[in-house]
């Protein structure tokens, strides 16, 4: 599982960044993006339903979003 960490970043970086990450894997690679922008909550969710990926997981850990995604 690839891991893109975020941490530190605000709007729009962590959507763009996972987003190009998304583009390039390959359909069933699974990633794992953590990120601290709150905005992640609604965004990566949006984000993944409109590329057609499937978030596997959110969970919210002191502070720091982990999502897990399935391209």
């Amino acid at each position: 599982m690839l891991t893109l960490n975020l941490l530190g970043y605000h709007c729009p970086v962590p959507v763009h960044e996972t987003r190009k990450v998304l583009e390039n894997l390959s359909q069933g690679d699974i990633i794992l993006v953590i990120a601290d922008d709150i905005e992640t909550k609604h965004d990566i969710p949006l984000l993944v339903e409109r590329i057609g990926a499937k978030l596997l997981s959110v969970d919210e850990i002191a502070g720091e979003f982990r999502y897990i995604i399935e391209k």
